[in-house]
């Protein structure tokens, strides 16, 4: 098995001088919790970017770096396309608000904050009620390994079934989910949608939630076709989810999608 420097190393460029994303290097932990708030509304941008937006539904969140204890997250009620850094809000994990202006989501709160209190290893979370998502969370089965993006979740995401179609608003529901999201970036939360984490960065988060709702999309297409299609062998999707599904992986993909985000909408800053 590759180690993690090596699989990264795969995909630097091999000529020095060339234009590359870097992994960021903070010098104080203001200057980190600027760069996860900035990424963390990107995050949200991309989301409205994708149509993954539905009214108020959808909840992204990031630890602070000085008090993990706390997660910045945000606005109930504010759209995803209106997110920017003035409006977010920094929780704890009984759901109340320490700083900023507007409420929290209440079943954002529950699901998020018993997973983030669960899993200390675990820095950002994305959830939101997405068309492809919660339709193939209907079927309450795992993503079958028919392409190398679905293999990038392969033995790495889970099927949750407690009361997944019951409004999360009650604390025992956030912890029976926490329990089973243990050492996997993604969740199918039967009958209400995905639900993915990162232990690297709200980027990672937020791209692997959108590759989540691309492969579910692609799974329920194959699905109407009737045609059974042909699996990627065991062994193929494990070197498929090591090469393609990591955490740095995620992050890299995310970065375009930055850059983009900081071209077209600089208000995102305010």
């Amino acid at each position: 098995m590759l180690d993690t420097t090596r699989r990264e190393s795969i995909y630097q460029p091999l000529q020095p001088g060339l234009k590359f994303p870097d992994k960021p290097v903070f010098a104080t932990p203001a200057e980190e919790r600027t760069h996860r708030q900035q990424r963390l509304v990107a995050a949200c941008r991309a989301f409205h970017m994708h149509g993954l937006d539905y009214g108020f539904a959808g909840h992204l969140t990031i630890r602070d770096p000085e008090r993990p204890e706390l997660y910045w997250t945000n606005p109930m009620a504010v759209h995803f396309g209106q997110v920017k850094m003035s409006n977010l809000i920094l929780a704890d994990h009984k759901g109340r608000v320490v700083q900023g202006e507007y409420a929290i989501n209440r079943a954002g709160f529950v699901l998020h904050a018993a997973v983030h209190e669960a899993h200390p290893d675990i820095v950002a979370m994305c959830h939101a009620h997405t068309v492809y998502g919660v339709a193939y969370a209907a079927l309450g089965r795992p993503l079958p390994p028919v392409t190398q993006d679905a293999c990038a979740f392969y033995e790495d995401h889970i099927v949750v079934t407690d009361e997944g179609g019951k409004v999360a608003v009650e604390e025992d529901a956030g912890h029976n989910f926490a329990a089973a999201f243990k050492g996997v970036k993604a969740a199918i939360h039967q009958n209400h949608g995905l639900i993915t984490a990162s232990r690297h960065s709200i980027e990672a988060a937020a791209f692997w939630f959108i590759a989540l709702e691309r492969c579910c999309q692609q799974q329920l297409m194959l699905d109407a076709t009737g045609i059974p299609p042909k699996l990627v062998p065991p062994d193929k999707a494990r070197y498929s989810h090591e090469h393609v599904g990591s955490e740095y992986i995620g992050w890299l993909h995310f970065q375009p999608i930055w850059e983009r985000l900081v071209q077209t909408q600089p208000d995102m800053f305010d």
